[in-house]
C-alpha cells in the first residue's frame, strides 16, 4: 500500500512588536516539523499590507501593537481571509479582554506566560477547527457570560458611520477595500447587537449617539 503523503505544515505568522518574544517563539516553533514559521511581523498594518503574499494559515498576535493594533487586525484579516486562524497572544488575563478578542473573531488566547508546548497544542486546536483558551484564560471568563448588548468592534463602528451617512454597500465595500458581502454580514452584525431592524434605524442611531458629529457615541 502505498503511504499517504504528510499533510502540508501549518503556515505560522507571528506579530508581536517586541523583538525578542517574536524570536523566542520562532526559535520553538521551527523545532517542530509540521509548523512552518512564515515570518515575524511588528504592527498590524504590515500584516494587513502582505497577507495575500504571506497567506498563513495561523497568527500569533499581540494585542497591543504601534499602528494598528490586534483586534484591528483580526478583523481585516478575516474580512480577505476567513479561513486564517488568529491566536491572540497576550499579557492580559481580564475577562473584557478575551472577550473582546473572541467577539473579533480570534479563535484562540493564549498569555505570554504559557509553557512552550501550549503554544504548540493551541495552533493544532485551532487547525483543527476548534476553539482555544489557555488554562489562565479560561478561568477569566465563565462560558456563559454575555453582556447585556455587545459592543460595537471598532470596524463595525467605522461602517456603521459610512451607512448613516447615505453610503450603499457597493460604496463601503470600495472605500474599505473589501467585498459587498462582507459589508452586508457586518451590517447585519451591527443591526443585531444595536436591535434595530432598518438602514432608517442605524442613521437615528447614529445621530443620537454622536457618530455623524464625530463625537465617538456610546459604543
Amino acid at each position: 500500500m502505498t503511504a499517504l503523503p504528510d499533510p502540508s505544515p501549518a503556515r505560522v505568522l507571528i506579530v508581536d512588536d517586541h523583538p525578542m518574544v517574536a524570536e523566542g517563539i520562532q526559535s520553538i516553533l521551527e523545532s517542530y516539523d509540521d509548523i512552518c514559521v512564515i515570518g515575524t511581523l511588528s504592527n498590524g498594518r504590515a500584516v494587513i499590507d502582505q497577507l495575500e503574499t504571506l497567506a498563513p494559515d495561523v497568527i500569533l498576535m499581540d494585542l497591543n501593537m504601534p499602528e494598528m493594533g490586534g483586534l484591528s487586525t483580526t478583523e481585516i484579516v478575516l474580512e480577505h481571509r476567513p479561513d486564517t486562524r488568529v491566536l491572540i497572544l497576550s499579557m492580559h488575563d481580564n475577562a473584557e479582554y478575551i472577550s473582546s478578542a473572541l467577539s473579533h473573531g480570534a479563535m484562540g488566547y493564549l498569555l505570554k506566560d504559557v509553557p512552550t508546548d501550549e503554544i504548540k497544542k493551541a495552533i493544532d486546536v485551532v487547525m483543527s477547527g476548534q476553539r482555544y483558551l489557555c488554562t489562565g484564560a479560561q478561568g477569566s471568563i465563565a462560558p456563559k457570560d454575555t453582556p447585556a448588548r455587545e459592543a460595537l468592534t471598532e470596524r463595525e463602528q467605522t461602517i456603521l458611520l459610512q451607512l448613516a451617512q447615505g453610503q450603499s454597500n457597493k460604496e463601503v465595500a470600495n472605500v474599505l477595500d473589501i467585498s459587498v458581502r462582507t459589508v452586508e454580514t457586518h451590517r447585519k452584525n451591527i443591526k443585531r447587537k444595536l436591535g434595530i431592524s432598518s438602514t432608517a434605524g442605524l442613521t437615528r442611531y447614529a445621530m443620537e449617539h454622536g457618530v455623524l458629529q464625530g463625537t465617538g457615541g456610546d459604543f
